[in-house]
C-alpha cells in the first residue's frame, strides 16, 4: 500500500507552525511497513486541495489528510472531501453529543452552527471520535480509495490515529521496517572530533549500495548517523537482517570511531 500525507492549513505555508504532524505519521507508516513517497502541505482552499488529491490518488491509493476540521469558515476540508468521494453529509448524535459535554466542562451554556458543523460527518464512513477536542475524524473508502481525515492539533491527531487508524491501517501491511543507527565521532583527537558524512560513506563503499537492508547516512552536528533498515515479515525477522549488516558496517567504519547502536523505536 502507497500512502500519501496532504497536510492542510495556510499557516503551514506561511511558516507559523511547524509540521510535526508529517513527521509523526511518516514514523507511524514506517513502523507500519506501509510506503509513503510523498508529502505535500496545501492552504485552506478547496480547489488547491482537489488538485493535492488528484495528483496524490495518481500515485498511489491511499491519502491521510491533517487539518481543516474546526468551527471556522477556513475549515472546509470535510466538506470538500465529501463531496470529492460523492458522500452523503449526516450529523453524528454520538460525536455532537461528545462535544456538547465537552464544551459544556469549558463554561460553555449555548453551541453555535458553526461549532455543530464539526460533528456533520459522511455517511457510511468510519467516525474517529475526538477524546482530546471536539472536531471528529473520519476513515472513507470509495472505488478502491481510500481517505483517512485528522484534525490539525496534534494532541489530537495522534491519540485519534492510535485508537482508530493504526488497528484499520494494519490490515494493509504485510510487512515491517526496522532500522538501527550507529552514531559516529571520532576518538583518534583530543577532544573529541565530529566526523564527517563523507568519510563515513567513502570507508563504507559498497554497502551504501544494498537492497535489503539498506544502509544511508546522514550528516548530524554532533557526527555522521549510519542508519542500517531491513523490511520484513515481523520485528524480529527484520532483526535477523540487519545483524549482518550492522557488524559490516561497524568493520568497514573501522576501530578509530566510536559507535554509538541503537533502534530507531
Amino acid at each position: 500500500m502507497v500512502v500519501e500525507l496532504i497536510s492542510v492549513g495556510t499557516e503551514l505555508l506561511l511558516g507559523n507552525i511547524v509540521n510535526t504532524n508529517a513527521q509523526y505519521l511518516s514514523r507511524q507508516l514506517s513502523k507500519l511497513g506501509l510506503d509513503c513517497y510523498y508529502q505535500t502541505v496545501v492552504g485552506d482552499n478547496p480547489d488547491r486541495i482537489k488538485a493535492a488529491l488528484d495528483v496524490a490518488y495518481s500515485r498511489g491509493n491511499m491519502v491521510i489528510l491533517t487539518g481543516g476540521l474546526g468551527p471556522t469558515k477556513d475549515d472546509l476540508t470535510k466538506e470538500m472531501l465529501m463531496e470529492y468521494f460523492n458522500k452523503e453529509v449526516v450529523l453524528d448524535e454520538e460525536a455532537w453529543g461528545m462535544m456538547k459535554e465537552r464544551m459544556t466542562r469549558l463554561g460553555f451554556t449555548e453551541f453555535t452552527d458553526s461549532q455543530k458543523k464539526q460533528a456533520y460527518v459522511p455517511k457510511e464512513a468510519i467516525i474517529m471520535y475526538n477524546h482530546h477536542g471536539t472536531a471528529p475524524g473520519c476513515i472513507m473508502e470509495h472505488n478502491g480509495k481510500y481517505c483517512l481525515l485528522f484534525p490539525g492539533p496534534p494532541k489530537e491527531m495522534q491519540p485519534m490515529f492510535e485508537e482508530y487508524a493504526l488497528p484499520y491501517l494494519k490490515q494493509f501491511s504485510d510487512k515491517v521496517f526496522v532500522s538501527i543507527n550507529i552514531k559516529m565521532i571520532s576518538k583518534d583527537v583530543a577532544p573529541i572530533t565530529i566526523v564527517g558524512e563523507g568519510p563515513c560513506a567513502e570507508r563504507l563503499g559498497d554497502l551504501c549500495d544494498n537492497e535489503n537492508p539498506t544502509v544511508a547516512t546522514y550528516a548530524k552536528e554532533d557526527g555522521c548517523l549510519i542508519r542500517v533498515t531491513a523490511a520484513a515479515k515481523d520485528r524480529d525477522s527484520a532483526l535477523e537482517l540487519l545483524q549482518p549488516m550492522v557488524e559490516k558496517c561497524k568493520k568497514a567504519l573501522g576501530e578509530d570511531y566510536i559507535k554509538n547502536i541503537f533502534e530507531d523505536i
